[in-house]
């Protein structure tokens, strides 16, 4: 190119023959079938120095990547053993706990508390109707999940199943508007009830005495009450108490901690002596799934 470009007394003439082959050839392909078809071959064979051209820029984009993902990689694995040395101080700590908590449950005849098992799932939908708190998780009837089952994450409850089929469940979150979950403060014990908004962010405590022990920032927890959601797992943490005058209770507000609208993968808890309610009806179980 530089050639037939270059400076020189036949600048002109070069210049002119490239144009005229340029239009001989466009003209060509417009009028003959067969110029375009000469072009795929040439093409198919132009293909290969293509690919070799591509080469290092190929690379050197294989080779940005390996280092950054190797970078995140190193950094990952440094912040988690960061964590396990933190879990490790705290079971280190624990065990105590574990086995002062033993000796006083004997000291004091209490019943011992009973692990619970748990069925891993995910979420596959959601429920698009803004007055409903619904998601659909990827575990049925076949996994062994029932009707009120209790679902949390890795950050607290979450809900409740309300809904079985064989291959998927229907999960009612803490944050409807039609759910109540039994709760107590966990500084103190004051038994509360904790009650949707059908705002994922915000959970109400309704009928709380003026005179009740409650402050922002207390941690609420399941108290276990009613049987269905087990005891000890946290639930909401206050962040709002104000009092209007001439009303006999406080407007108390909660922030669920569970990552209701973040949580991909959860936890289905199962009392170990506790399956699936023989008496639900599995044509009740089945609707809306």
């Amino acid at each position: 190119m530089k050639q037939l470009f270059a400076k020189g007394p036949f600048l002109g003439y070069r210049l002119l023959g490239a144009l005229v082959l340029s239009l001989t050839l466009m003209f060509a392909e417009h009028r003959w079938a067969e110029v375009a078809y000469v072009r795929s071959w040439a093409t198919v064979v132009v293909t290969p120095v293509q690919w070799a051209a591509d080469v290092p820029s190929r690379f050197v984009a294989w080779l940005t990547d390996s280092l950054t993902n190797r970078n995140r990689l190193l950094e990952e694995n440094r912040e988690l053993r960061s964590q396990a040395l933190q879990l490790a101080e705290r079971s280190q700590a624990m065990s105590a706990v574990v086995a002062e908590n033993i000796r006083l449950r004997e000291l004091l005849n209490a019943a011992e508390r009973v692990e619970m098992d748990f069925l891993t799932a995910e979420l596959i939908g959601i429920n698009y109707d803004p007055f409903s708190q619904q998601v659909i998780l990827n575990r049925g009837r076949q996994d062994g999940v029932y009707l009120g089952q209790p679902v949390v994450d890795a950050s607290g409850v979450m809900g409740q199943v309300v809904s079985v089929s064989p291959y998927t469940s229907r999960l009612l979150l803490i944050s409807d508007a039609h759910h109540a979950i039994p709760v107590q403060i966990n500084r103190n014990g004051v038994r509360l009830v904790a009650q949707g908004s059908g705002r994922a962010d915000r959970l109400y405590l309704p009928h709380v005495p003026e005179t009740a022990d409650v402050e922002e920032g207390d941690l609420l927890i399941a108290s276990g009450l009613g049987g269905r959601f087990p005891f000890g797992y946290p639930v909401a943490r206050i962040t709002q108490i104000s009092h209007q005058s001439g009303e006999p209770f406080l407007h108390v507000v909660a922030e669920p901690l569970a990552q209701l609208d973040r949580s991909r993968y959860v936890l289905l808890l199962s009392h170990p002596l506790r399956g699936p309610d023989p008496a639900a009806p599995a044509v009740e179980a089945e609707r809306g799934l």
